[in-house]
């Protein structure tokens, strides 16, 4: 079985500096800065989707101006390591340890997340990966297929684990299972409306489901 996870907000506490980002990106070019609840549902969009969204009267060279600002902004604000959440690193590597295969589908570009995952020592931890600028940003699927298609899955054989609308929906469009986790960027109410099997308090929840019912089909 393949577990895939989202990035930021599932696995890693990066919201708070994408919001940071993004404000300070608008800042700069003289843009009235998005709040930052709007920043927040944005998360797990690829970049150009996101500014799409956030800036709407804007025409295509104001927002490919918001998107350079924006990537190059976020590495400063981010320069040190990045902070997994509570029990991550310990979940990751039971689930490893118990035979499943890991993988990341994040609205990140390349770049991004390999910067990310090389500064936390955790630059081929995974089996897979997928970004938002090499394939089509969520909740397209597509992302989800090119990874089963890499590792020679099927979609039942694998669960998407994500914090966002945007995650549960594009396991849905696969017609893969999921489960939410309750503490990123959209509240349980909305994840629900995706039907995910479960919605977690706390990764280290992840297991126990995982070993259990859901991975047998139940």
């Amino acid at each position: 079985m393949i577990v895939i996870f989202d990035w930021d907000g599932t696995l890693c506490d990066s919201v708070d500096g994408i919001v940071l980002a993004m404000r300070a990106a608008a800042a700069e070019l003289d843009i009235p800065p998005p709040a930052d609840a709007a920043v927040r549902n944005i998360v797990g969009l690829g970049l150009p989707q996101a500014v799409g969204q956030l800036f709407p009267a804007l025409d295509d060279g104001e927002r490919q101006a918001v998107t350079e600002a924006y990537s190059r902004l976020y590495v400063e604000v981010t320069a040190g390591p990045a902070t997994l959440f509570e029990g991550a690193r310990d979940m990751l590597a039971e689930l490893r340890g118990r035979g499943f295969e890991l993988a990341v589908a994040t609205g990140k570009s390349r770049r991004g997340l390999g910067r990310v995952l090389g500064g936390i020592g955790m630059g081929d931890y995974f089996d897979s990966t997928r970004c938002a600028d090499e394939t089509a940003s969520k909740p397209d699927p597509l992302m989800l297929e090119q990874i089963l298609a890499e590792r020679g899955k099927s979609v039942a054989e694998a669960v998407m684990v994500g914090d966002s609308e945007y995650d549960l929906d594009m396991a849905a469009r696969a017609g893969m299972a999921s489960i939410g986790v309750s503490f990123g960027v959209h509240p349980p109410g909305r994840l629900s409306r995706h039907r995910p099997r479960h919605i977690v308090d706390h990764l280290s929840e992840l297991p126990a489901l995982l070993g259990g019912a859901l991975a047998s089909g139940g």
